[in-house]
């Protein structure tokens, strides 16, 4: 597992940049047993607000947790928390960059702000990491 051992205040997360694909999507639901239509019948979701099959939130906070491990490893899976607001939804065929910065060190725990971007620049979702060491 990649693994930064040290990260000062200031310092940029490594980025995980993926492609949602309705395939992906329909994975998801299947592992995760939600198959609302939203998320999985194009049809249904053309005549919704969305006009479009958007993906799960928990998929795309995977790629953010992903960005974490490799900044964190066990350290991250071991102690991790994550307070995020989703801000808009990820469509089949947007490119997703999760990024990050530590934004402080205080004795073992460090700070960060994260964020998911789609391939327009549109936050996805934001917020913030925290990590004991």
């Amino acid at each position: 597992m990649t693994q930064q051992t040290s990260l000062a205040a200031g310092a940029a997360l490594p980025t995980v940049t993926k492609t949602i694909t309705q395939e992906k999507i329909n994975a998801y639901a299947r592992a995760g047993g939600d198959s609302n239509p939203l998320h999985t019948d194009p049809a249904f979701a053309a005549r919704t607000q969305f006009g479009g099959t958007i993906a799960h939130g928990m998929l795309v906070l995977a790629y953010v947790s992903e960005m974490l491990t490799a900044a964190f490893g066990e350290d991250w899976l071991a102690s991790g928390r994550l307070k995020v607001r989703f801000r808009a939804p990820a469509r089949p065929g947007d490119t997703l960059t999760s990024s990050g910065k530590v934004t402080s060190v205080d004795g073992g725990k460090t700070l960060c702000e994260v964020e998911c971007r789609n391939e327009s620049g549109e936050v996805l979702v934001s917020g913030e990491a925290a990590v004991s060491r």
